[in-house]
């Protein structure tokens, strides 16, 4: 099935919270991301029939509205992992300052904007030590992350997601578990898959900041006004958490989630033994 079901390790994981010991290929196609539309990259070939799996109700309406049909809302791969890992998932006693995650690209499209820009905002809202976490794409670009690390910020990357069945980092969500936890906060420039995940940690969000651009992004997706309008109180330095709360549960699926016994059935895999 599609290779994307497999980026972040999900594919993985959603296999150990069924109980089984390897990785499967899911009948079906799995969202990867959060997403503002119907859950999936733009221009995503659809097999006829085949099921499509998303993290909310929401993405599912979004996606029916399209005229999309066979969706299951089984919430996100990051919200069983949390049931796998409940002991990795609580927050470190020494916590501390800010990890900032800047909106990023990937292999077919770069992001453009000013991250001198970014530096001076973040310096201005956050009072604690700051990393600055930047996707694979830009990490691997010496003069993106020399800008951040110029600044005083320690500067890191979760790894690659994969492609193509090759390459994947089955524990990359585990390892932006373990780094997420020792930290108080949690910010970007745009609502993303991470401020959704801190947030369900209890990691204080906030969104601000140049949003930047993504080259040749589609407009079905409505752009930075589309988010601001759905999510008004999502964009600001400091973001209620109470607010927060009801988002993250709502994006993530967490009352949404499947037993491991469903999710072997909606899959099609095997029982475990």
């Amino acid at each position: 099935m599609h290779h994307a079901n497999h980026f972040y390790g999900h594919a993985h994981i959603m296999a150990q919270y069924a109980g089984l010991k390897e990785s499967q290929r899911i009948w079906g196609y799995l969202q990867h991301g959060w997403n503002i539309l119907d859950g999936f990259a733009v221009g995503t070939a659809f097999g006829e029939g085949m099921p499509k799996f998303v993290w909310s109700d929401s993405v599912r309406r979004r996606g029916h509205a399209m005229g999309r049909r066979n969706y299951a809302v089984v919430g996100a791969p990051w919200m069983y992992l949390l049931k796998i890992e409940p002991e990795l998932a609580k927050q470190a006693p020494d916590a501390t300052g800010t990890i900032f995650y800047p909106f990023h690209g990937w292999e077919g499209q770069h992001v453009s904007g000013s991250h001198e820009g970014l530096v001076r905002e973040i310096k201005e809202k956050e009072d604690g030590p700051i990393t600055v976490c930047l996707y694979w794409h830009e990490y691997g670009m010496p003069e993106v992350r020399a800008i951040y690390e110029n600044a005083g910020f320690e500067v890191i990357t979760h790894g690659y997601r994969g492609l193509h069945w090759k390459d994947t980092d089955h524990e990359f969500l585990a390892n932006q578990l373990r780094v997420l936890r020792g930290f108080r906060r949690v910010a970007s420039n745009r609502m993303s898959s991470a401020i959704f995940y801190g947030a369900s940690l209890g990691l204080q969000p906030g969104v601000y900041g140049d949003p930047m651009v993504l080259q040749d992004e589609s407009a079905s997706f409505g752009g930075m006004a589309r988010m601001r309008r759905l999510w008004p109180e999502m964009h600001q330095p400091y973001v209620p958490m109470d607010y927060a709360d009801a988002v993250t549960r709502i994006e993530l699926g967490a009352d949404r989630m499947a037993p491991p016994e469903g999710i072997r059935e909606m899959f099609r895999w095997p029982a475990p033994g």
